[in-house]
């Protein structure tokens, strides 16, 4: 399991929503990208800190998607 996987709880779903797969998807891949680039090697304190915040930011709108996507009409 990638670390954006484990941070959006990928294998959650218990409505079995295919757009909660797609969100959740979407946004655990661009977290584990930015956790790539931790990797590289030009890479600051500074950079750290906007990775981090990039992340948390991810995480966060994945939370609001999915609740978006699961609140009933």
């Amino acid at each position: 399991m990638t670390i954006g996987e484990d941070r959006v709880r990928i294998g959650f779903n218990p409505s079995a929503s295919s757009a909660v797969d797609m969100l959740k998807q979407t946004a655990a891949k661009f977290i584990t990208q930015c956790e790539a680039l931790k990797d590289e090697p030009n890479c600051s304190d500074e950079a750290l800190r906007c990775i981090a915040l990039a992340q948390t930011y991810a995480e966060t709108a994945a939370m609001y998607a999915v609740k978006a996507a699961t609140t009933g009409k």
